[in-house]
């Protein structure tokens, strides 16, 4: 039987569904191994939400089988389709998929992410990223603007209890009101950071590739927010203060992926306030203070909503 990572165990107390899934997890990969006659062919891998298996497939070629939970699944129920429309172009290769499943057998890269490069020319990379993988929308998929209606409507709910300044809470409402009212131009993957950049082949040519995508139809300005809010720490390393660590790795962005800046600004904020909701919110709902994790995200995410507005 296959066994679930100490990490992906740990999920277990982020309440009842994530422990159903890891329950039936170990049966259902050894069902799809079985099933697609794969072959196991190294350490089993995790995501936060996910189980990666290298295998090779019946001709030998090596690849991984990823399970996505179904505790948290509406964001990556339409990852096979925007990893269909790219076809490799920016991004993984996907070789074969059952949704049902939440199953995806995918290219195998090199481990290798964007965490050890500068972070400026990360920034780059993954600005360059954004131009192949922003196709236009699909009928298929959401609207990311759905979401953040429903995300900013929690946030309003407890605009009184969550642990940020009330006027930014205000004002990331307002924004996403804004923000929300402008149709769709572009798919979008919604969760790109340094981590899920991983090097590849093209061409016969080391290439970063994208990983792990939460794709709807969406604006290309939701997507900086994660490359500010990742490698945080380093930010205190870098020369200047943190405020200025922030703008810089914002700017690189906007400037190299030609984005506009004052959209790009009014997205980091809006997106910054509602991951400090959902720390609060997961808390709220296993009925216990935040965790020093929890109060870290907390204050990474005030912190950058403010750096890039000051």
């Amino acid at each position: 039987m296959i066994a679930i990572p100490p990490g992906l165990e740990g999920q277990r107390s982020l309440g009842a569904d994530w422990a159903a899934w890891l329950d039936r997890l170990p049966g259902l990969a050894e069902q799809v191994v079985e099933e697609w006659d794969l072959r196991r062919d190294g350490d089993t891998m995790h995501g936060f939400c996910s189980l990666v298996l290298p295998v090779r497939t019946p001709t030998g070629i090596p690849a991984v089988l990823k399970l996505h939970t179904d505790a948290e699944a509406e964001e990556s129920d339409h990852e096979h389709l925007a990893l269909q429309r790219w076809r490799g172009r920016g991004a993984v290769r996907l070789l074969r998929a059952d949704p049902g499943r939440r199953a995806l057998l995918l290219e195998r890269l090199e481990p290798t992410d964007l965490s050890d490069l500068w972070d400026e020319e990360a920034c780059e990379i993954v600005a360059a990223l954004y131009g192949k993988l922003h196709v236009a929308p699909m009928p298929q998929l959401r609207e990311q603007s759905s979401y953040v209606r429903r995300w900013t409507a929690a946030l309003q709910r407890d605009a009184r209890a969550v642990p940020v300044p009330r006027r930014l809470v205000e004002q990331a409402a307002a924004l996403a009101a804004d923000l929300c009212a402008e149709p769709a131009t572009a798919v979008i993957h919604g969760d790109l950071h340094y981590a899920n950049v991983l090097l590849g082949l093209r061409g016969g040519e080391p290439t970063w590739l994208a990983i792990d995508p939460k794709p709807t139809n969406g604006d290309p300005h939701y997507e900086l927010e994660p490359m500010l809010r990742n490698r945080f720490e380093e930010y205190g390393e870098a020369p200047g203060s943190v405020r200025d660590a922030i703008r810089r790795r914002f700017h690189t962005l906007v400037d190299a992926a030609g984005l506009d800046e004052p959209r790009a600004r009014d997205w980091v904020v809006v997106r910054s306030v509602l991951n400090a909701h959902w720390a609060f919110a997961d808390a709220q709902r296993a009925r216990r203070a935040l965790s020093a994790d929890e109060r870290d995200l907390v204050t990474t995410a005030i912190t950058i909503a403010k750096a890039v507005q000051d």
